[in-house]
């Protein structure tokens, strides 16, 4: 089954040529002008990846992200027009999972997309994929999290850092390591990004936050209750 794409940008060529390049690869696209057609389309068609501008008539793209995030943890990659830092930290902290400045290369953002919709479709463990640690449980198959008991919410690239600490329970996984895991040698970010995803999932998994430990000057750890 072809894995469907949704564009979500008002400028028409823009949107035309990166839409041939994911068709050229064998993917579904769904177009939208506009942030409220983007959230019309995301309501009556299954997406397995959003790409979603920011600055766009009726709704912007913070707005639709926002939106989004309320019911579904599909993969996000937002494109901004400018390279403000700032920019890019408020989308992370609404959910995106990735950011591409423009003007872009559409085989970037191929990349981009592919790496995230890989990632979100790789097979699960030969066993059942569960980690489990004090009130913490992971199952990488189902992509599920929980707290106690009560499922999380986590975003894909939160799943992702998540199950990357879990599986590499008590060693220090540097910065650069965990860049390069959920984002690929071609990131451009800065750290502030990483921090930013990292609070938020700590934010999320509440009285099991302190199992993830920031080490000072050489990256995090996760650590279970001895």
């Amino acid at each position: 089954m072809k894995q469907t794409v949704l564009i979500a940008e008002d400028e028409e060529i823009l949107r035309e040529i990166s839409k041939n390049y994911f068709v050229n690869e064998g993917y579904e696209v769904l177009e939208a002008g506009d942030g409220e057609e983007a959230l019309e389309l995301f309501g009556r068609h299954p997406v397995d990846l959003i790409i979603l501008d920011i600055m766009m008539p009726r709704r912007d793209g913070w707005d639709v992200c926002r939106q989004i995030r309320k019911q579904s943890a599909v993969p996000i990659i937002m494109l901004t027009a400018r390279s403000d830092e700032e920019d890019t930290i408020q989308g992370f902290e609404l959910g995106a999972d990735d950011y591409v400045t423009k003007p872009y290369s559409p085989k970037i953002l191929l990349a981009r997309a592919k790496r995230l919709l890989q990632q979100r479709t790789q097979p699960a463990p030969k066993d059942d994929g569960a980690l489990t640690t004090g009130g913490l449980q992971l199952n990488l198959g189902a992509r599920t999290v929980k707290v106690a008991g009560k499922d999380v919410s986590l975003t894909h690239t939160e799943f992702e850092i998540l199950s990357y600490l879990m599986l590499n329970e008590n060693m220090v996984i540097s910065r650069e390591q965990l860049i390069i895991k959920i984002w690929g040698y071609e990131y451009q970010g800065d750290e502030r990004s990483l921090n930013t995803h990292i609070r938020n999932l700590r934010s999320k998994l509440g009285t099991c936050a302190g199992m993830i430990k920031t080490i000072v000057r050489a990256g995090y750890k996760f650590e279970g209750p001895s």
